[in-house]
C-alpha cells in the first residue's frame, strides 16, 4: 500500500493528465447524440453518391410534418358538428307559449269572441310546435353563411342521425315559415301570431361543443405518422440516381428508424463514441507530447484547452437541440483565437481541427460543416498570426464573415448551380457568429486571470514604456530605466535567435530591476559624480541593499498585479550568484575576519527556462560592459565570454532547458549588439 501511495505521489502530474483526458472524454461521450450517426450524406435533387442501397430492415415511411399538418387541417375543415335536441326545453316552451298567449289575447281583445280566441291559439301553438319539433337553432358565429348544406349530427336522447344544417329552423327561416303558414289560414289574427312567435320562440337545438371537440380530437389522434412500409431487401435507390422528393422521404424515414433502433443497443453505441472521441484526444496528446512538451508539462494548459473544446461542444449540442439551423451562429472561431493568443498558430490549428471533428458528430450535414469551419478557421488563424493589438480582432471578425459568406455561396453553386434558392438569412447568421467572436477579448482577459497566463498582446502592453510603472521607474531611477531598455534589446535579440519567447523576455527585462526604485542612488547607473552612499556603509550592509532589490522588486510587482511570468524574471535574474564587488572588497580589506558567504549571495532561484537564462546573461554583460573604459572588439568578446563562463561554472543554468549551443548563440548576439552600441566595427581576420 505504501509503495502504491509513493508511486502516486511521485507520478502525480502524469496521473492528473490522464485524469483530465478521461474526464474530457466522458463529458464528450455524454454530449454526443443518443443514436448512431447515419453514414450517408445526401441532398434532395442531387445524385446518390454511394452504392445501390438495399433496405437492411423493415421500416415505415414517415410522413413529413407538412403532410401531418395538412391532414389535421382537413379534419378541422371537414369534421362533423354535433347538435343536441333538448326535449325538455321543447315541452317547457310549449307550455309557456300556451300560458303567455292567453295573457296577451286577453290584454288585446278581452274576453269577447271565444271562438276566435280558440282558433287563433290553436293556429299559434300548431305553428310553434312544428318549428320546435323540427328544431330551432342558434348557429355559432364561426359557421359560414354558405355552409347551410353542411352535414351535421343531431343527437336526440341517445339517438343520433345525420341531417343537413339547413334542416333546422333559425330565427329568419322560422319567421318565414310562420308567415307562409298564416297566409293559408282563414279567420285568424296573423300579425298577432307572427309577432308573438317571433318574440317568444327560443332555440331548443344547440351545438354540443364538448362532443364535437371530443370527436375531432379522436380523429386527430388516429392520424398515422406513417404512410406505408418498406420491407427488408427492398431496393431503395441506385448509385447515380437523382434523389426525388419521394425517395428523399424514404431515406429520411430509413435514417430515423436506424437512429431509433440504435438507442436500444447502447453498449455498441457508447463503445463507438469512446473510440471516436478518444482518437482525436489522443492525437492532441501526442502532438503536445512530441512537439509542445512545455505546454504538456503544465496541467493548467491542458485544462484551458479542454475547457475550450468542451464549451464549444456543449454550446453546439444545445443549439442543435433547439434549432439546428442556428448552428451557423455559433462563434466557433473563438477557440483558435484564444489558443493563438496564449500559444502559437500550429497548436491553434490542431485544437480547432479536433474541435470541429468532434462537433461534426453532433451537427447535421457534417461534411458541409467541417469544410466551412475548417477553411474559415485557417483564415482566422492566419489573421492573428502576428497578434500585436486587440484592435486586430475587429478585422478578424470581418475576415470571418467574408470567409463564411464566400464559402457558403460556393457550396450553394456546387449543389444548386444557381443562387435562386439561397437563404439570405444565412448571412445574418454569419454576421452574428462573427460578431460573437469579439467575445474572445474579454475571454482572453478572463483566462489570463484564471490561469495566471499572459498573451502576446498583454506582453506588448506591459513592455510599452508608457506603462505607469515603467514611467515611474524612468523618473525615480533613470539610469536603471536605460539599463533595462538596453537589457531588453540584448535579451530579445538573443531569444529570437534561439527560438525562445522574445516578447516575454523583453517584458521581463523591462521590469527585472524595478526593486531598485526603493534605493536608486545605491546603484551605480543612477549615481552622479564620485560620491557613493556605499562609502558610508560596511560591505555586508552594501551587499544586503544590493541583494534586497530582488525581493523589493518581487513585492512591488505583486502590488502592481504583474503576472507571475514577469515576476519570475525579477526572482531569477541574479540566481544564486554572489555580489562579487563587495565580497572581494570585504575579503581583501578584512582578510582575518571570517566571511559569511550567504550574506553576499542572492537568494535565487536560479533560471528555469531559456527566457530567464537569456535575461540573466544579458543583464550581466550589459552591466559589466559599462565598466569598460575603452571598449573594443577584443575587450567586449573577452568580457562576454568571462561573465557567461562564470555563470556556467556556478551552475546558474542547471535547471533551465537551454543548451550549450544556444548559450553560444546568445553570446555571439550579445557581442554584436554591444559592438553596435559602442559604435565599433567587427574586426575581420587578416588574410593568411
Amino acid at each position: 500500500m505504501k509503495k502504491i501511495l509513493s508511486n502516486i505521489r511521485n507520478n502525480y502530474s502524469e496521473i492528473y493528465k490522464v485524469f483530465l483526458f478521461l474526464l474530457t472524454m466522458i463529458i464528450l461521450v455524454l454530449l454526443f447524440p443518443e443514436s448512431k450517426h447515419f453514414r450517408y450524406e445526401y441532398i434532395e435533387g442531387r445524385p446518390w453518391l454511394y452504392e445501390d442501397l438495399i433496405a437492411p430492415i423493415d421500416f415505415p415511411i414517415k410522413k413529413t410534418q407538412a403532410e401531418i399538418e395538412a391532414e389535421k387541417l382537413t379534419i378541422q375543415q371537414k369534421s362533423k358538428l354535433y347538435f343536441r335536441y333538448d326535449q325538455k326545453a321543447t315541452d317547457q316552451q310549449m307550455q309557456y307559449l300556451s300560458n303567455i298567449f292567453d295573457t296577451i289575447w286577453i290584454e288585446t281583445y278581452g274576453f269577447g269572441d271565444r271562438k276566435s280566441y280558440l282558433a287563433n291559439k290553436e293556429q299559434c301553438l300548431s305553428i310553434g310546435s312544428k318549428i320546435l319539433e323540427t328544431g330551432l337553432v342558434n348557429l355559432p358565429k364561426n359557421l359560414a353563411v354558405g355552409e347551410s348544406d353542411k352535414l351535421v349530427y343531431l343527437i336526440n336522447n341517445k339517438e343520433a342521425k345525420s341531417v343537413f344544417l339547413n334542416y333546422f329552423y333559425n330565427a329568419k327561416s322560422a319567421y318565414l315559415f310562420t308567415q307562409e303558414a298564416l297566409s293559408e289560414a282563414k279567420g285568424v289574427h296573423g300579425e298577432l301570431i307572427l309577432n308573438f312567435l317571433n318574440d317568444h320562440l327560443k332555440p331548443n337545438v344547440s351545438l354540443d361543443s364538448v362532443k364535437t371537440r371530443s370527436e375531432k380530437e379522436s380523429q386527430m389522434a388516429q392520424i398515422s405518422p406513417n404512410k406505408g412500409i418498406v420491407l427488408k431487401g427492398q431496393h431503395l435507390i441506385s448509385k447515380g440516381e437523382i434523389i426525388d422528393n419521394e425517395t428523399f422521404k424514404i431515406l429520411e424515414s430509413f435514417k430515423f428508424d436506424l437512429e431509433r433502433l440504435s438507442r436500444k443497443s447502447n453498449l455498441g453505441l457508447y463503445l463507438g463514441k469512446i473510440i471516436l472521441i478518444s482518437i482525436p484526444l489522443l492525437t492532441l496528446g501526442l502532438f503536445l507530447f512530441f512537439f509542445r512538451p512545455e505546454i504538456m508539462e503544465d496541467n493548467k494548459n491542458l485544462i484551458m484547452i479542454f475547457i475550450l473544446i468542451i464549451s464549444m461542444t456543449i454550446i453546439t449540442r444545445l443549439v442543435v437541440e433547439y434549432e439546428s439551423t442556428y448552428t451557423l451562429m455559433i462563434p466557433l472561431m473563438i477557440s483558435p483565437i484564444i489558443i493563438r493568443a496564449f500559444y502559437d498558430s500550429r497548436l491553434a490549428l490542431i485544437v480547432h481541427i479536433i474541435t470541429i471533428i468532434l462537433i461534426s458528430f453532433v451537427v447535421p450535414d457534417s461534411f458541409k460543416f467541417i469544410f466551412l469551419q475548417l477553411i474559415t478557421g485557417l483564415i482566422t488563424i492566419i489573421s492573428v498570426v502576428k497578434l500585436q493589438k486587440r484592435s486586430q480582432f475587429f478585422f478578424t471578425t470581418l475576415y470571418i464573415f467574408i470567409s463564411y459568406s464566400v464559402i457558403y455561396v460556393g457550396i450553394e453553386l456546387i449543389t444548386e448551380a444557381h443562387l435562386e434558392n439561397i437563404k439570405w438569412n444565412t448571412f445574418i447568421f454569419f454576421a452574428v457568429s462573427a460578431g460573437f467572436t469579439l467575445l474572445s477579448t474579454p475571454l482572453i482577459y478572463l483566462f489570463e486571470r484564471l490561469f495566471g497566463m499572459v498573451t502576446d498582446v498583454s506582453l506588448l502592453e506591459y513592455a510599452d514604456t508608457n506603462n505607469p510603472l515603467l514611467k515611474e521607474l524612468s523618473n525615480v531611477a533613470p539610469g536603471t530605466f536605460q539599463h533595462s531598455i538596453q537589457v531588453s534589446n540584448l535579451a530579445e535579440a538573443a531569444a529570437d535567435e534561439i527560438g525562445a519567447n522574445a516578447l516575454l523576455v523583453r517584458a521581463g527585462a523591462m521590469y527585472h530591476d524595478i526593486g531598485k526604485m526603493d534605493n536608486p542612488m545605491y546603484f551605480t547607473e543612477n549615481q552622479h559624480g564620485a560620491y557613493s552612499p556605499h562609502d558610508e556603509l560596511s560591505y555586508e550592509e552594501s551587499a544586503n541593499i544590493i541583494i534586497g532589490h530582488v525581493l523589493a522588486g518581487v513585492k512591488k510587482a505583486k502590488e502592481k498585479n504583474l503576472p507571475d511570468q514577469i515576476i519570475d524574471f525579477i526572482r531569477t535574474h541574479h540566481g544564486t550568484k554572489r555580489v562579487e564587488y563587495f565580497y572581494r572588497m570585504h575579503k581583501r580589506e578584512l582578510p582575518d575576519q571570517e566571511i559569511q558567504v550567504s550574506k553576499f549571495t542572492y537568494h535565487g532561484p536560479i533560471p528555469f527556462s531559456k527566457e530567464t537564462s537569456v535575461l540573466m546573461m544579458a543583464d550581466a554583460v550589459e552591466a559589466a560592459s559599462r565598466s569598460l573604459k575603452n571598449p573594443d572588439s577584443k575587450s567586449i568578446n573577452d568580457l562576454v565570454d568571462q561573465i557567461i563562463k562564470s555563470q556556467l561554472d556556478q551552475g546558474q543554468f542547471n535547471n533551465a532547458n537551454i543548451s550549450i549551443r544556444e548559450i553560444n548563440i546568445s553570446k555571439n548576439v550579445f557581442k554584436k549588439k554591444l559592438l553596435n552600441i559602442n559604435h565599433l566595427r567587427i574586426e575581420y581576420p587578416e588574410d593568411v
